[in-house]
């Protein structure tokens, strides 16, 4: 009866673990609640803000900033959002090859590529990989704060300003409902012409500036507002692409825990036919013995 004892012995073990897959399956929805709550707090704001951008740089300028200017792409800058922790199915794994297989484009026509990690699974990714980290955030934790993420922007801000990168692309995984997220490449800087013009059409005022543009007046004058502003919007979009990648994250690892606790059902069920054949395999040897002694006697 070793065997049977051996299944018994693993059939305890799985159970031990379904019980800890469940518990992380509630705290993820749970959790995945309160991210989503967060996150539709910031939309408002963000997709505001990027609307005025957009009309911004359809108006006829009085100044014009650097970060709505094209340049020759030299060199390229991702920002890429990742989790803290794993346990959330291919998350992650899904956001490094959307990443890498965006870099092996750009690297093709010669562009250089530097790297801005945020979460620490990016971070340990890309020191790995051997990219240009030019910085990382880690430890967000499920409810960080804009000002948490600033300092990180900013050095990639630093490093478009410088000219040391000529682009700069957002990467995360947007929260498409709680069965599905995707991860996607958008560009941030410079404002990129097909995003305004999505931008504008949206809006119902546009229908009455084809003939004139946007026109504004700016108060104290165009290039203090613009210089704020566009840094404001930089850090509006990362703040909720982080927050949208955490309801992403604890969406994942729901269905990623609820999928282990049903997998971990099936197996106790294998092996729990497995110890029986071999309780009853046992019993019948010693029926057979016992009958067979009592013969020989």
């Amino acid at each position: 009866m070793a065997a049977g004892k051996e299944i018994k012995s693993q059939i305890g073990s799985i159970k031990n673990t379904q019980k800890i897959t469940s518990a992380m399956e509630m705290v993820a929805a749970s959790k995945m609640r309160r991210a989503q709550e967060r996150m539709a707090a910031s939309q408002p704001y963000a997709s505001q803000i990027r609307r005025v951008v957009s009309h911004i740089s359809q108006a006829n300028p009085e100044y014009r900033h650097d970060y709505q200017i094209e340049r020759e792409v030299k060199r390229i800058g991702y920002i890429v959002v990742t989790s803290d922790r794993g346990l959330c199915g291919g998350l992650n794994s899904n956001l490094f090859r959307r990443v890498l297989q965006d870099v092996r484009q750009w690297r093709d026509k010669g562009v250089g590529v530097a790297f801005c990690a945020l979460g620490t699974k990016g971070s340990v990714f890309f020191r790995k990989y051997g990219g240009d980290l030019l910085a990382a955030n880690r430890n967000l934790g499920d409810a960080p704060e804009a000002n948490e993420l600033i300092g990180s922007v900013n050095v990639m801000l630093e490093a478009f300003d410088n000219g040391e990168i000529d682009r700069l692309d957002l990467v995360y995984n947007e929260f498409v409902n709680t069965m599905s997220q995707k991860p996607i490449v958008r560009q941030l800087l410079p404002l990129p012409e097909e995003e305004a013009d999505s931008q504008a059409s949206s809006s119902q005022e546009t229908m009455n500036t084809s003939k004139g543009g946007w026109g504004y007046v700016y108060e104290p004058d165009a290039q203090s507002l613009l210089d704020k502003l566009l840094v404001r919007y930089v850090e509006s979009q990362v703040y909720q692409a982080v927050v949208e990648n955490i309801a992403s994250e604890q969406a994942a690892r729901m269905i990623a825990m609820k999928n282990a606790s049903d997998n971990a059902g099936d197996i106790i069920d294998d092996l729990q036919l497995q110890y029986n054949k071999a309780r009853q395999a046992a019993i019948t040897q010693e029926i057979s013995e016992i009958v067979g002694g009592a013969a020989a006697v």
